[in-house]
Formats: structure tokens, sequence, C-alpha cells
């Protein structure tokens, strides 16, 4: 990957709808070239083009990200959070947490009983951290590119 490269994905991290008429001259490209360029990195895994929903326009007016200390194996507990709609994400981590969970809901009531009657109840669970999210939250993930 070279510094075309890594502008480009700087330029769909902004904008991932961005047309290559107007992709190509920010990064120095003709428009065909630059779609040759997304294109030979979508081919080769470097990059994926996904859409990421935004839970609190969703409908969410309460998120969390918990940290979750587990007796045993992790990766069944993760599994098991995982799969629950309340659940953006689950992570194993190294160190004081076992894994992270982000999870949201329709309001900090809702939010409290899935910590307490979902996620404690899970077998290996041992300890659960709470960081609550104030205010409007939304997901941009901006990844350094260099």
């Amino acid at each position: 990957m070279d510094e075309i490269d890594r502008a480009i994905l700087r330029e769909l991290q902004t904008d991932g709808r961005i047309a290559y008429a107007d992709l190509g001259p920010k990064v120095g490209l003709s428009a065909s070239a630059a779609r040759q360029r997304l294109q030979r990195l979508l081919d080769s895994g470097v990059v994926s083009v996904v859409g990421v929903t935004d839970p609190m326009a969703m409908g969410g007016q309460a998120m969390a990200l918990l940290g979750i200390v587990v007796d045993g194996d992790p990766r069944a507990v993760a599994d098991q959070l995982a799969a629950r709609d309340e659940v953006v994400y689950a992570v194993l981590t190294s160190g004081g947490f076992d894994l992270f969970a982000e999870v949201v809901a329709p309001g900090p009531r809702q939010l409290l009983d899935f910590v307490n009657d979902v996620v404690r109840p899970v077998e290996g669970v041992r300890q659960i951290q709470s960081f609550p999210y104030f205010g409007i939250h939304t997901h941009r993930f901006l990844w350094d590119v260099g």
C-alpha cells in the first residue's frame, strides 16, 4: 500500500459514498484511476465496504461499554453476549478485563435491566464494570492509515 492508497482510505473514512469524480482529484488521480485503485484494494481484501448503523438513531437512548471479568474461558461469554441484539460488539481483551461489550438499550432503566438480568446471570461472569455514554453518541471509526 502506497501513499495514494492511504489517501484514498482517508477520503473514504470521511465520506464512504464519495463519487470517483470527486475522489480522484482529491488524491491526485483521475476518476477512473481512483476507481481502479479502490477496486484493487477491495479485491485484495485490504478494504471492505460496509454499512455502519448508529444505534442511537435507531431508537437506542442509553449506551454503555461493559468491562467484564470472567472465571474460565471468556470466549463462551463473548459468544453468548454477541448473540444478543442489545450488544453492538463483544471483543476479547488482555489486561484488567477479559472482554468488553458495547450495549445499547431504549433507556437507562432497560440498560440496567440488561446488565442485571441478562449479563450477570451468564455462567462465568464474575465482575462487570459499566462505562455509560452520556449525551448524543455517534459512531465514527477513523483508523490511522498512515
